[in-house]
Formats: C-alpha cells, structure tokens, sequence
C-alpha cells in the first residue's frame, strides 16, 4: 500500500522539485514502500506523551494559519488507528481556526519530541463537535485534569496520512518536567553543600571565640 501521506503532500510541482534537487528516486522508493496508513502502536505511544501540537488550516483567503495547542502529557487521545481527538479549550475568542475548519476541514498536525528531536506529521480531516448530541459523551472522554479549562467543543481528526520526520536540525528543548530527574540530584547536593558550609562557618566562629 503507498504512503498514503506521500500520495497527498507529494504533488506534481513537488515531484518536480524533487526531481531538480535530486531527491527524487529516493522519494519514489518509499512512495512505493508497503506501509500502513492508519496509527500504529509507535505512533499511538508517541502521541500519549505529547504535551502539545501545532495545527496548520487553511483561510477562506487561502492562506496557511499555525495554532499551538497544549495540555497535559496524552490530552491527545486515539479512539482508534484512524481518529484522534481533543478537547478544544476556549482561548483569545477569535475563532480563526474553528471559522478555517468549518470552510475546509483539512489540517496538517505537527507533534514534536525536542528532547529526542523526533517529529510527527499528520494530516486529516477535522470533525468538530459542539452543542450535538454526541458531545457530552465526548468531552467526558477527552476533558482535561485541570477543570479550571473551559472546553468549548470536541476536535477529531480522521487521519488521512502520516510521516515521521528526521532530527535534522531540531533543537532539543526540554520543560522543567524532564529536566526535574537531572535537576534534582544537583539540587540535594547543594543543600549538602550550604549544610556543609554553615557548619564550617559555626566551627570557625566557635574557634575565634575562643581564641579571644
């Protein structure tokens, strides 16, 4: 079965570039690789650990719109090999994704590992919930820890296709959650040392008094 993401990110004036830089056979040979086009356990995993993604939609006026989206590792759930979803917290109120969505429901997905410097694209189809019948079920499922969140309506997205990206020119970043493992150690070790230092301090005040 083609890449199913190739099939749609790959299109002629693509080809032909490709093919003027000389990337082309290498593209052509995994374009042709057996591959599945639905999530598999890897790409399940990976995106349970995401705290974050970047949507791209698409304006009336045709142009690209980027928006950041976050919560808790695994706000992202899969409700199958073909369908994740979120919860869709309120924001600044300008509505500029949702209003793309309802014109075009295409999105194209990016979730990033810094620290591993690996990267996730998606694309799919949005389906949005709000105010219908299946709703309430759905914001039960997907509603985030934190309940001072407004969640406003329920984001699926029907995959369409998917790529792992190189770690080529990622630079790894790392939140203060996967720097605590490094951090702490350091930070007993200084409370050793200023215990340490307070003591000496004490010994010496106490050798000074004495000697006077």
């Amino acid at each position: 079965m083609p890449q199913r993401f190739y099939e749609l990110a790959f299109t002629p004036a693509v080809k032909a570039e490709q093919q003027a830089h000389g990337s082309r056979r290498q593209y052509e040979r995994m374009e042709q690789a057996d591959a599945s086009n639905q999530l598999g356990p890897d790409e399940q995993h990976f995106l349970s650990l995401r705290d974050s993604l970047y949507m791209a939609s698409v304006t009336e006026t045709g142009w690209p719109y980027v928006q950041h989206r976050g919560g808790d590792p695994g706000f992202v759930h899969t409700l199958n090999p073909s369908l994740i979803a979120f919860a869709d917290l309120r924001g600044n109120k300008q509505y500029i994704s949702l209003g793309n969505l309802k014109h075009d429901s295409r999105v194209a997905l990016f979730f990033m590992d810094y620290p591993t410097q690996t990267r996730l694209k998606i694309l799919g189809r949005v389906e949005i919930h709000e105010n219908d019948a299946a709703t309430p079920a759905l914001l039960e499922t997907l509603k985030p820890a934190d309940r001072k969140d407004v969640v406003e309506r329920a984001l699926l997205i029907h995959v369409e296709g998917f790529d792992w990206n190189c770690p080529q020119h990622i630079t790894p970043r790392y939140t203060l959650a996967e720097l605590e493992p490094r951090l702490a150690p350091l930070r007993r070790k200084l409370v050793e040392l200023e215990s340490e230092n307070a003591s000496l301090r004490a010994q010496l005040a106490n050798r000074d008094t004495l000697s006077t």
